[in-house]
């Protein structure tokens, strides 16, 4: 970042010093042989969703239309929704085993933030929550640096997947983040890791756990704390202030599909005591284009691509901060 000129300038990504091996996407096509059931020449990602309790490649299906008006009230209520064993069960080891290979190329980030993804506002009163930080510290792989044949990237790109995602949300149509690293992101902590309160520059956010923490590593949530045009500091500041009342946890397990409307909602992930957790993250919009902001993306990321700067000029607006 030029900080005389205000200027942000590209940073091309650093290769990492671990790379995968060379066969490695090999071994894990392997190993997929494991699964129960025969699998597509071409790596059909749905051999490794639970078909029978979410039929996604036939949408005529009464379960999944079931599936479906219960995640759309567990949305409507709590902002929030888990689609326990998404990922079949015979289908936990391929992926942990994918994200602990993509592991080593994350870029560790820890820095204290707001609820706001910024720096203490010294101009807001003591104990107001634009002038309260907390610490965040995590490793992320961005999505340029995920192989394209990489599962969880099949995952991410799957229309039937897409298309249970959009009618879960009552939306005509889903979008890929046009972001080029935060579109698909494995999220990694380590032992002492933590992601403090914030909210998300999107309106909902996808996950997929294919590791957790033998301990710690909690997701906590305040659903709907706040609105557009509306910032709700009041109660933003009691969560701060460790209130309960206004916090539900949610215990995610290896296989759950997550969609979370992390815009509206205050979240965090508790300190993992022990073990590693692994999260892979998917990022999807209503409308196409969605690009973050270079300032954050070189704040956590350490670096920007052209895209994020040419995104500057068309900044959304929802009367929220970022």
């Amino acid at each position: 970042m030029n900080v005389i000129s205000g200027h942000i300038d590209a940073v091309s990504p650093k290769k990492s010093e671990t790379r995968l091996p060379i066969d490695g996407n090999d071994r894990l096509i392997m190993n997929v042989q494991s699964l129960r059931e025969p699998i597509a020449p071409q790596r059909d990602c749905l051999a490794l969703v639970n078909l029978e309790r979410y039929p996604v490649h036939n949408f005529d299906s009464p379960v999944l239309r079931e599936v479906i008006n219960a995640a759309r009230k567990d949305l409507a209520e709590n902002g929030c929704l888990r689609l326990p064993g998404f990922i079949r069960a015979d289908a936990f080891d391929l992926l942990a085993e994918e994200t602990t290979m993509l592991a080593p190329r994350a870029l560790y980030s820890s820095d204290e933030y707001t609820p706001y993804g910024t720096g203490p506002d010294k101009s807001s009163h003591e104990g107001h929550p634009r002038r309260r930080a907390h610490r965040s510290t995590s490793g992320s792989v961005t999505r340029d640096l995920i192989p394209m044949e990489a599962w969880i990237q099949r995952l991410y790109d799957n229309p039937a997947i897409m298309s249970l995602v959009a009618a879960c949300l009552e939306a005509d149509e889903i979008h890929q983040f046009a972001d080029p690293m935060r579109g698909l992101i494995i999220n990694v902590m380590d032992e002492g890791n933590v992601l403090g309160w914030h909210f998300d520059a999107n309106e909902f956010i996808v996950s997929l756990m294919t590791r957790r923490a033998d301990k710690g590593g909690t997701f906590e949530y305040s659903p709907g704390i706040r609105a557009p045009g509306n910032e709700n500091f009041d109660a933003v500041q009691s969560v701060l202030n460790g209130g309960k009342g206004l916090v539900t946890n949610l215990d995610l397990q290896v296989g759950d599909l997550q969609i979370f409307k992390g815009r509206y909602s205050l979240h965090r992930v508790n300190r993992v005591e022990s073990g590693i957790r692994h999260t892979a993250i998917f990022g999807y919009a209503r409308e196409p284009g969605f690009i973050g902001s270079a300032a954050s993306t070189m704040k956590v990321y350490g670096r920007v691509m052209p895209e994020h700067i040419a995104a500057e000029n068309n900044r959304h607006s929802d009367g929220l901060s970022d």
